[in-house]
This record gives structure tokens, sequence and C-alpha cells, in this order.
């Protein structure tokens, strides 16, 4: 069974775009004319009053089964909301998928997959919970077929009516962190322990969730898949890449003014910007992108307050790592190069965290999703199994 997962999501996992800030689900081929829709409706589901009566952090507010999602192995899946927290601690509501195995669990519950996923947009309707295959559909169904649990997150901002979205490295970690409690309350089988797993940016809020503040004595570590990074370095190499990266502008343009409602996107993006601002904030990767330059840049964005701050509570590294990490890199990844991992790994190391760290030849940042499967499962299992984590920090 293991075998034949590895190497059926490896296969899936290979074939993934090449950008993948803006990986889409993909569909089987099928005649024109009739290829089915690749995302459900955005529903009352996910509807929740204004102002949202509190609720503990982790508390689910509703659950429901669903049978929607086009996913290769037989499992139980249902959407969940439950209640999260804001980087400044308000109380928000968050929208997530459970995945659990169609077996019986084991005596102490099923153990838990926390996944934390990649950047898909910033609309409401851009939630993995809303794509037929949940984006990365094979990789979680094959968790389930594992044994395993699985709790995804949409973040807030997705799919749930929670204000603008963020992608912020603390702010996600937090999701994934509640998402754990609200997803043992939907399912009561599921287990105490868990492990958080997320690629890309997702790797970043793994990395966060092992580096938080908010600590749970089941949490048992994190695997970050597709390089980490530095915020500021990555971003001024975003600012210097073709269009399709430079839309990763307009994006922290608007996790910015989320994070920080002073700040002006005014004196990050030029007016010749601020249509495309509008229209990446209400759209999802895959639909016609909005015309956008590094010269629609003001001099010195970097340097603003308000995103010099985001740069630094986006960098990994500033406090010790209180559980064992696996952080992967592909060593020919055109986004984040492998040095640029290495100088962020080296710094998690120097706070005296346990930390694996692999980088695989010749693939960039999507084909070390699938080149390093077996290595992330290994992993996970010994983790769970209670082994001693393996580190390499010199």
């Amino acid at each position: 069974m293991f075998l034949t997962a590895v190497t059926a999501v490896s296969l899936l996992l290979a074939g993934l775009p090449e950008n993948p800030e803006f990986a889409q689900a993909q569909t089987a081929t099928l005649p024109k004319g009739s290829r089915p829709p690749r995302t459900l409706p955005l529903t009352s589901f996910y509807d929740t009053p204004h102002p949202l009566p509190p609720g503990k952090a982790g508390e689910l507010i509703r659950s429901e089964p669903i049978d929607k999602y086009n996913l290769p192995f037989e499992l139980s899946a249902l959407r969940i909301l439950y209640h999260s927290r804001t980087a400044k601690g308000e109380d928000l509501p968050v929208s997530a998928v459970v995945l659990v195995p169609d077996s019986k669990p084991p005596a102490s519950g099923w153990p838990l997959i926390a996944y934390a996923h990649e950047f898909r947009g910033a609309a409401r309707q851009c939630a993995p919970s809303l794509m037929k295959n949940l984006g990365v559909g094979p990789l979680l169904a094959m968790y389930a077929n594992l044994g395993y649990a699985v709790v995804a997150t949409d973040y807030s901002g997705l799919g749930a009516d929670s204000g603008k979205p963020v992608l912020d490295m603390q702010s996600n970690a937090l999701d994934v962190i509640y998402s754990v409690l609200a997803a043992r309350a939907a399912v009561p089988q599921i287990g105490p322990k868990w492990i958080a797993v997320g690629p890309f940016q997702g790797a970043l809020a793994a990395v966060a969730v092992a580096e938080s503040e908010v600590r749970d004595p089941n949490y048992l570590g994190s695997v970050a898949t597709s390089g980490v990074a530095d915020a500021q370095p990555a971003y001024e190499r975003f600012a210097l890449r073709s269009p399709s990266s430079n839309r990763m502008l307009l994006v922290l343009a608007s996790t910015v003014k989320a994070l920080y409602p002073e700040f002006q996107v005014s004196d990050m993006l030029k007016d010749a910007a601020l249509p495309a601002y509008q229209r990446v904030t209400q759209a999802c990767g895959g639909e016609t992108e909005p015309e956008f330059s590094n010269e629609m840049l003001k001099p010195g964005w970097e340097n603003n307050r308000f995103v010099k701050e985001f740069f630094s509570r986006n960098t990994p590294g500033q406090k010790r790592a209180l559980s064992p990490l696996l952080v992967i890199s592909g060593e020919v990844d055109p986004a984040i190069p492998s040095d640029m991992s290495e100088r962020t790994v080296a710094r998690m190391c120097k706070q005296g965290g346990r930390i694996l760290f692999l980088k695989y030849p010749d693939v960039d940042a999507s084909g070390v999703m699938g080149a390093s499967v077996a290595d992330q499962i290994s992993w996970i299992k010994a983790r769970f199994a209670g082994y001693a984590a393996p580190g390499n920090c010199r």
C-alpha cells in the first residue's frame, strides 16, 4: 500500500505546473465542450454573522460531510468552519477540509497531518476546499490511504467570510494550529498526535508552527517542502523576474495592507499598478493575469516601514524551533535557489533547532515535491512511532 501510494503520488506531483505560486487543479482531458467545472460553488456554509459570535481558538462552528471531491482513494471528507485568531489576537472564522480513512481507527485514534497549502489566489473562491481535487488531492488522499487523518485549512479570508486574506507565515500558522483542535471536535476518532506539512508558502507556515508560542505537547514536528527563504530577498527576487512572479508583489501589498491598515498601497505601488492590484485581490491563479511590471513599483518600496515589518515577521529562524523539522529543497529551483534556503536553514540551526535539511539535485520546487515523497513519509512515520528525529545542522 505504501509503495503504491508513493509511486502514484510521485508521478502526479512531478507533473505540477512550473509556476507553483498560482498552481491550479488539473482535470482529465475531455472532448471539447464537455469539460466539467474544476471548482465548487461558494455556498452559505462559509458565511458567518458580522460580528462573529465569540468562540475559543480552535472551537468548531459547524461541519458538513461532502462527497463532491475527486480523490483517487476511498475516504470520508467533511468541511469544517472554526474559530481562529489574527496576528493581533482577533477572533475570526476559517474554513478547512478533514479527510479520514475509510477503515477502523487505531485504539489511540487516527494520527493527524495538518496541511498548509501554497498560495492559490487572494479571493474567497480561491480556497482549496472549493477545488474539486483540493489542489493537491492525490497527496492528501495518499496520507489517508496510509492511515492518517488530514486537516487542510483554507487560511483566513479564503472560503470563510473573514476579510482580506494574508500571505503571512505567522498568521497562516495560527490557522494550521487551530484547525487541529477543530478537526478533533468534528471527528472524535482523530487522535492527539499531529504533524504539520506544507509546500512553497505553506512551508513557511509549517516552520512557523514549529516556532510558534502556541504550544501543543502533541505536536511532533513539521515538514517544509520546496525550500524556505527569508521574505525580503525572496520578494526582491520576484521584483526582478518575469511578470508572472511580479504579481506576487501585488499580493505582498495586499497582505501588508491587511496586517497594517495604516499602510498606504500608494507608498509601494505607482498609480499605473493600482488596477492590477485591484484585480489580483479578486482573482485566483490561472485566470487572465493583471498587467504588472517592476517599473510600477515605487523606488525604495522595500524600505517602507510596514513592508520591513512584514519582512521581519516572515523571516524564519529568529527564534528556536521547539519541535523537529524536515526541510526539503530542489537545487535548480529558479524562484527560491538552494543557496537562499541554505542561508535560512543555517540561521535556524544556530537557534538550536533539530533540523534535517535535504537537497535534491536536478529538480525544481515542483519536481522536489514528488521526488521527496518517500523521504517525507519515512520521516513522518518515525515521528508518530516515537523515534528521535535526525538532524544535520553543523
